[in-house]
């Protein structure tokens, strides 16, 4: 690309129309992430717009340079949901007619938001290749206008708006803006505008590793197609970045930097932290990025700026988020132990763990001779790392697997582990809450003492002010009428579920 093509795009960005419908964002300084990070972390909040997202820049500048004759044909695209919003509330705001295709995988918040501002939602095939093939079927049976999310030059002016927005709030010395990464016209647009007035200040992109398209064709020197798109930020689910957009990418994008489903999780905590919002997948790789990029480069004083792009997430998909972020935050280990299966041995881990807060706790009896629990342990990745736990574990004769890693055991294994046990005999089953603090798990355990056999033990700290606990208990018959009054001296409430045919179906 020539200068004077890159100049060509900073004229289209400063004469956009966005404004009709968009608003200014503020750039909102992130203070506590700043201060762990020992950078300036600003936030340009883009989730703020009214359709939350930056989507909404993009296509309205697009349909706002369409002729009277394009308009009255009416608009289609195809999208994962942000870019849909946008051009339904362009649409409305324009007077049009417009039809968008939605891959089914897309968030229901996201179906409803199109449907909401007037657009006609269509749910064609289950990745956005799919919907887009069939968008571009209605262009030739319709005729109406394609308006693409992101590689068409009005389009990526839209969305350069935002960096023509960040030079003006934040004149002083800015090293790096970090952009989250679909299809590019976001990354395309803020590189066009940044280069052109201050190349000293970098442009790095941010994907996930299971969707880097950028990444994947900047190695590459062209466009390539990836085999498989992961879906968990689908804000940025494309396969094969746009050929406008790579046009510039690949000349003006510093480096592309990838963060795992754990760092993304992280990274809207982090923004929820200094917030109080939550932001989509999608909307938070950038900060992922910025942390990423301060380890890997040790960066401290910098002026850091991470475009926090949307907040169009589904309620039912911050259990996941809650899950991994503390995982990403290198602050939870998941470690598999085995210890031998008598008396005592909870209470002897308990006290191996020492005074590392314990977050879950999983187990089922299996044998005479060990039992092996599924276990996650509060970390520090400066003061207390993973690797520390787990060598301690091992100098104290307790087999330890790490599972922090491992995604089989993260998604499914822990919610699996239990079962029928068939060697299992005089067991009862109890549930008990009890104030969560520091240490109480052990302080429980340690009431309950070795007297009798624990079968059974499932506990996750979810950051409530209770814990929440169900036991099996290997209590011979004629040692029943002692078990109440054992309880009752741990001081905690609890109920016999001994009866209860969800335990009898599942585990007893």
């Amino acid at each position: 690309m020539y200068p004077s093509m890159l100049e060509q795009y900073v004229k289209k960005i400063l004469t956009s129309r966005v404004y009709d419908v968009a608003v200014e964002t503020p750039l909102q300084p992130a203070r506590q992430l700043s201060e762990r990070l020992g950078n300036q972390v600003l936030l340009k909040r883009e989730d703020l717009q009214p359709v939350f997202s930056f989507k909404i820049r993009g296509a309205y500048n697009k349909m706002a340079q369409l002729t009277a004759e394009e308009l009255a044909r009416g608009v289609v695209t195809a999208s994962a949901g942000n870019h849909a919003q946008g051009v339904a509330l362009a649409a409305r705001e324009l007077g049009i007619k417009a039809t968008i295709v939605m891959p089914r995988t897309t968030p229901e918040l996201k179906v409803q938001g199109v449907r909401a501002r007037g657009g006609k939602a269509v749910l064609h095939g289950d990745a956005f290749p799919e919907a887009l093939a069939h968008s571009l079927k209605l262009v030739e049976e319709k005729g109406y206008v394609y308006i693409h999310p992101y590689d068409d030059p009005d389009v990526i002016a839209g969305q350069g708006t935002v960096a023509m927005e960040i030079l003006r709030q934040h004149p002083g010395r800015l090293d790096a803006i970090f952009v989250p990464v679909g299809g590019g016209g976001l990354i395309a647009g803020i590189a066009a505008y940044v280069k052109y007035l201050r190349p000293e200040t970098k442009v790095i992109g941010v994907e996930p590793d299971d969707s880097n398209c950028l990444q994947a064709a900047l190695a590459a020197d062209e466009r390539v197609v990836l085999n498989q798109v992961g879906l968990f930020a689908d804000g940025v689910a494309v396969a094969q970045i746009g050929q406008h957009t790579f046009d510039i990418a690949r000349q003006y994008v510093d480096e592309v930097i990838t963060v795992s489903t754990d760092e993304i999780c992280a990274a809207i905590k982090d923004i929820y932290d200094d917030t109080r919002s939550i932001t989509e997948p999608a909307g938070a790789l950038a900060v992922a990025g910025i942390k990423k990029y301060v380890e890997r480069e040790q960066a401290s004083g910098q002026t850091l700026v991470a475009i926090d792009s949307g907040a169009n997430i589904n309620f039912d998909r911050l259990r996941h988020v809650a899950e991994r972020a503390e995982l990403g935050e290198k602050r939870e280990a998941i470690i598999a132990v085995t210890i031998p299966e008598r008396p005592g041995s909870f209470k002897a881990f308990c006290e191996a763990i020492g005074k590392r807060q314990i977050t879950e706790f999983n187990y089922r009896y299996n044998t005479e001779r060990e039992a092996h629990i599924f276990v996650g342990v509060q970390t520090h990745p400066e003061n207390d790392p993973r690797a520390a736990l787990v060598g301690h574990l091992r100098g104290q004769g307790f087999p330890v697997l790490d599972l922090t890693d491992n995604e089989l055991a993260k998604l499914h294994i822990r919610h699996m582990v239990g079962g029928h046990a068939a060697r299992v005999s005089d067991e009862q089953v109890f549930r008990f809450e009890f104030p969560e603090r520091p240490g109480a798990l052990f302080n429980f355990l340690n009431k309950l003492g070795g007297r009798w056999n624990i079968t059974m033990f499932h506990y996750r700290n979810h950051g409530a002010a209770d814990g929440r606990v169900v036991a099996g208990l290997q209590v011979p018959e004629e040692e029943r009428h002692l078990v109440a009054a054992a309880l009752d001296e741990i001081g905690y409430p609890y109920w016999d579920e001994s009866d209860n045919p969800a335990y009898k179906l599942f585990l007893g």
